[in-house]
């Protein structure tokens, strides 16, 4: 017997999954990787509601996150901040360098689409960041409305959405809403070990990658495209 963990994550792990961890290891460029990655990724896209592409990061989320918003941007970003997470968020941004404000909240309160609106109608910014389920404060944000203000009026801007508390447990439509990036770490919904990050990033959001000066290396959308076709990371995998 051993406790269960009733956190937001790490969350309790099947048996089975614990049990798969000790089969022998396979190569990372071998038929039978590619194979399981190919059987996974289709998965990922029906729970998203995608066609688009979805990553598989050998990292945390905050990594994911930090790669998102290097690439998202050449003008500046807006991120909302409504508890720690949010939050961090912002710090990320900055400490990548990259030009961004922020519209804050008190924790316990939502993000609302007036303030979105309020922010984004001074066209400084192309990317707004989003946690989707605020793990801090339990605080679910309104990305679906704010993502249809966000296409109304602001069709230039990315959407980049955290859903790390919340990815696998609550309906997540990528397509139909919008959004450009939506990433969450395995270990929380999905009760996996930790070791990944689950991250779907538009057709659009690709493409203003390519425009950006440092988008970096090891989250490149790019470094992460040479491979996918193939079914395979562009670095060994978890």
């Amino acid at each position: 017997m051993y406790p269960k963990l009733f956190i937001p994550g790490p969350t309790h792990v099947r048996e089975e999954v614990l049990q798969a961890q000790t089969t022998p290891m396979i190569g990372h460029r071998t038929p039978e990787y590619s194979a399981l990655q190919a059987e996974v990724t289709p998965k990922l896209q029906k729970l998203l509601y995608t066609t688009q592409r979805v990553y598989l990061y050998t990292s945390s989320s905050t990594g994911v996150m930090e790669g998102s918003v290097r690439q998202a941007s050449t003008k500046k970003v807006l991120n909302t901040v409504c508890g720690a997470f949010s939050k961090r968020w912002h710090q990320i941004t900055k400490a990548n360098g990259v030009p961004c404000d922020k519209i804050e909240v008190p924790m316990g309160q939502a993000i609302t689409p007036e303030m979105v609106d309020e922010a984004l109608a001074s066209g400084e910014y192309d990317a707004v960041t989003i946690v989707m389920n605020e793990t801090s404060t339990g605080v679910m944000n309104p990305v679906k409305d704010i993502a249809a203000l966000i296409h109304d009026k602001y069709p230039d801007v990315l959407i980049l959405v955290d859903a790390v508390s919340c990815m696998a447990g609550v309906k997540i439509e990528f397509d139909a809403w919008g959004l450009d990036v939506c990433l969450a770490g395995v270990q929380k919904c999905f009760a996996l070990p930790p070791g990944l990050t689950v991250c779907a990033v538009s057709d659009r959001a690709r493409e203003r990658a390519k425009q950006v000066a440092t988008p970096g290396y090891y989250f490149a959308y790019e470094q992460m495209d040479k491979r996918y076709e193939k079914h395979q990371t562009p670095a060994t995998p978890a």
